[in-house]
């Protein structure tokens, strides 16, 4: 039973629900107190100590409907004719006889188990093979085969045949019966495949999409992956701030100060009661963000939005601005509104415009300049795309030059940087890290490397 609840919470994390290993603990306690007679009861001790939300509590409640239900082995199929179903009465009375009185004592057990249409114990044959075959390691849906075949084996299904192909000579009746029995009990065995599939490869299929959407270049996402990548953004926010979370991680020691640790004990003979330590100095983070959300990048700039958010959440100190002919400070939005809404407002003063990179960086310049100090990491997200206006490259320097690193992150390939409107190969001379995030991936990749110079 433990190995039950071990398979049940895997599939409830492949479900969604985020279960640590003292939550499994503490659920297998609780389980241990009011044991398995009642379903009802059972049920809701893992909602009460498992789940943490309501989305997770609907979705642990399926996944236990789901897990703690046995798929039913379908009926023979009926026969109109009086005298077959008089022969199937009999045949279920008595298994070893067949149509006629002959006797079919020589056939295997689970030629016997299908004749004697005993359901009950048909699922229990079943699980007992599924069991056998492994069935909780299924992964993906091109696997829904091979288990399939695994299961019948070790319920004999190779013995079943040769005992079909004799009785189809020596007694046609029920022979046609146990094909059709044949028929079922595949049947079952497909519906319990296709239910562990569910259950235990619903992580897997979504580590799978969700590695394609990563690599997945931002612009090129089709209409009905917006709202897939939007989740992804959400975990990989999610993630930052489980890493970087304020607040900030204890220092660390560092090495044994041996001077300090001996002048601070030379009342005791040198004896180290008291030791002292060599720290590190680590600068309070401060960033300030500037988030091109022109009609250019209007594709990418709501996962850009979404990133900058999650920063409000893992650093102390960060200023947002986004701006497209021109720029504006949206720290205010980002901190108290959802991600959506504030993407959604954003988008609304600024967004969807004709891109200035020269009047933005003025707007900044002539606003905000104080805002950036010698320990101001600036990160600039666009395409770097002005439309063949004035570049203002000069600014850009400027702020280089107050601030303790300047990062660009630049949603299109490199092969496209310089070319038509583009002002990239002029801004990277004033940057201390050039990037190129066109996917999801590079995009956390690029973002966790700031945050983490701060830990």
């Amino acid at each position: 039973m433990r190995e039950n609840l071990h398979r049940f919470f895997r599939a409830a994390r492949g479900a969604g629900v985020r279960l640590s290993p003292a939550e499994s603990i503490d659920a297998m306690r609780a389980v241990s107190k009011i044991g398995f007679s009642d379903r009802d009861i059972l049920r809701d001790t893992f909602l009460l100590t498992l789940a943490k939300t309501q989305d997770e509590k609907r979705a642990l409640g399926d996944c236990f409907d789901l897990f703690f239900s046995q798929p039913e082995p379908p009926p023979s199929p009926e026969n109109d004719n009086s005298e077959a179903g008089e022969k199937a009465d009999q045949a279920e009375q008595n298994p070893g006889e067949a149509a006629g009185g002959q006797p079919t004592e020589g056939i295997g057990a689970l030629a016997q188990m299908l004749l004697a249409q005993d359901r009950n114990q048909m699922s229990a044959a079943i699980a007992n093979a599924a069991s056998a075959a492994s069935l909780f390691d299924i992964r993906y849906f091109t696997q829904r085969g091979i288990f399939s075949g695994r299961i019948l084996d070790q319920m004999g299904i190779g013995r079943l045949r040769d005992d079909l192909d004799r009785l189809t000579g020596t007694n046609p009746a029920v022979a046609e019966r146990l094909a059709m029995a044949t028929e079922a009990l595949r049947d079952s065995v497909r519906e319990t495949v296709s239910q562990a599939l569910l259950l235990y490869g619903r992580e897997e299929a979504e580590n799978l999409r969700n590695e394609i959407l990563r690599n997945a270049p931002l612009s090129r996402i089709e209409p009905r992956q917006v709202e897939q990548m939007r989740a992804l953004i959400r975990q990989i926010a999610r993630r930052l701030r489980e890493r970087y979370s304020k607040p900030r991680k204890r220092q660390r020691r560092g090495h044994l100060d041996v001077r300090r640790t001996l002048r601070r004990n030379a009342a005791w003979g040198g004896i180290p009661f008291l030791t002292a330590w060599k720290r590190k100095h680590r600068d309070r983070p401060k960033i300030v963000a500037l988030c091109d959300v022109s009609g250019s990048v209007a594709r990418v700039s709501d996962f850009f939005l979404l990133l900058i958010h999650s920063l409000h959440e893992v650093v102390d100190d960060v200023r947002s601005f986004a701006f497209s002919g021109h720029l504006i400070e949206v720290s205010d939005i980002l901190e108290s509104k959802t991600p959506e809404a504030a993407m959604a407002e954003i988008m609304s003063k600024v967004g969807f415009g004709s891109s200035d990179y020269g009047n933005s960086f003025a707007d900044f310049e002539n606003e905000w300049m104080n805002a950036i100090t010698p320990q101001t990491t600036v990160i600039v997200l666009g395409d770097a795309r002005s439309n063949n206006l004035d570049p203002r490259a000069d600014i850009l320097r400027r702020i280089g030059e107050r601030s303790k690193r300047l990062v660009w992150l630049n949603p299109e390939g490199r092969m496209a940087w310089g070319f038509g409107d583009s002002e990239m190969p002029r801004y990277a001379t004033f940057c201390s890290v050039v990037r190129q995030c066109a996917t999801a991936k590079q995009l956390e990749r690029a973002v966790s490397d700031i945050v983490a110079t701060y830990q």
